[in-house]
């Protein structure tokens, strides 16, 4: 059974940046043809999806992120991550890792990806 664990810390400063982890258990996240996304909901808000890496390595943004977001991933740990960096309080949101079979194709279909929990985080001083 695959599942999916995001990690990192629940409150984060203003101007800060802001570190996920999300490990993987029962697949590898080198497997074809696999892309390991990150996504978020703000508050009131719809689902917004961030940025991907694939099973080999190759990484895709939304352009709105682009600029100060940065996905990578350690294939020894079997777990990738998300760097966002200048955060403000309007980053405030639940973040959500995931698995999908194309980048951003959860947007469309949510119940076709595998979803993480999710995890609270909070931008405030």
């Amino acid at each position: 059974q695959v599942q999916l664990q995001e990690s990192g810390p629940g409150l984060v400063n203003p101007s800060q940046t802001l570190s996920l982890a999300c490990t993987v258990s029962g697949s590898s996240i080198e497997t074809h043809y696999y892309y390991w996304s990150w996504i978020r909901r703000p508050p009131g808000k719809g689902l917004e999806w961030i940025g991907a890496i694939s099973y080999s390595g190759s990484t895709y943004y939304n352009s709105v992120f682009k600029s100060r977001t940065s996905v990578s991933r350690d294939t020894s740990k079997n777990q990738f991550t998300l760097l966002l960096n200048s955060v403000t309080p309007e980053d405030t949101a639940v973040y959500y890792c995931a698995r999908e079979t194309l980048p951003g194709d959860l947007l469309r279909s949510p119940a076709d990806a595998l979803w993480g929990q999710g995890t609270q985080v909070t931008v405030s001083s």
